[in-house]
């Protein structure tokens, strides 16, 4: 898969796949765009990615390929989340009946609401490191009808920190262990491991307020 990866690196046509990857896995969260960005970075990592742009005076530039990666990957990411938010917001009832028969999606757009309301879209980043996060903070935004400007600045935000996190993770990689599969498999790991512990801490309210709310109901004996 490196091999194959880093030989399409050496075209524009990988930003294009990256794009693509990245922008349709917030509908198929089980296509592997993060190990497709970090195996790019590892190619790159090799010198193997440039992209040619003409300069002011007619010269022709080398910008890193690191560089495009994150913005391609961002870009596709914010992209991704609107479009999601969009369909969510224009669902009508049978997507209203679909979010209210999941208690992962409720819970995720009741605690989302919250968040942005207080200004705290901190779990719109932490959802995007966690496995179908990313599907369930944009669906949830869109369905719960939140105003574009309290949730695209954290999207926007959190497409960077996940495109500059997986880019940086296939580059160290790549350049303390080498351009080979060992290098993107401990990548890969390293991103498993943050989409872990991310999908831990948005359980953990959910968890905290289930017991409260638990605590609450238990009847009381008067003393």
């Amino acid at each position: 898969m490196l091999e194959s990866v880093g030989a399409l690196t050496g075209s524009p046509w990988i930003y294009a796949v990256v794009a693509v990857s990245v922008l349709l896995d917030v509908f198929l969260p089980l296509l592997p765009s993060g190990v497709l960005v970090i195996t790019a970075a590892t190619a790159a990592a090799a010198g193997s990615t440039t992209v040619a742009s003409a300069g002011a005076a007619g010269q022709v530039t080398e910008v890193p390929s690191l560089l495009a990666l994150i913005l391609c990957a961002a870009a596709a990411s914010v992209l991704g989340d609107l479009v999601a938010y969009r369909l969510a917001w224009r669902g009508g009832e049978r997507l209203d009946r679909a979010i209210a028969r999941s208690r992962r999606l409720t819970s995720a757009q009741e605690r989302l609401g919250a968040a942005l309301a207080r200004g705290g879209g901190i779990l719109v980043i932490i959802a995007r490191f966690a496995p179908a996060g990313r599907s369930v903070v944009s669906l949830g935004a869109g369905a719960a009808h939140r105003k574009v400007k309290e949730f695209l600045p954290w999207s926007a935000l959190a497409g960077v920190a996940w495109a500059g996190y997986s880019v940086g993770l296939g580059y160290f990689g790549g350049q303390w262990l080498g351009a080979t599969w060992v290098a993107t498999a401990v990548s890969v790991l390293a991103l498993f491991v943050a989409g872990a512990l991310a999908a831990y801490f948005m359980r953990r309210p959910a968890a905290e307020a289930a017991a409260a709310a638990s605590a609450g109901a238990a009847p009381t004996t008067a003393s």
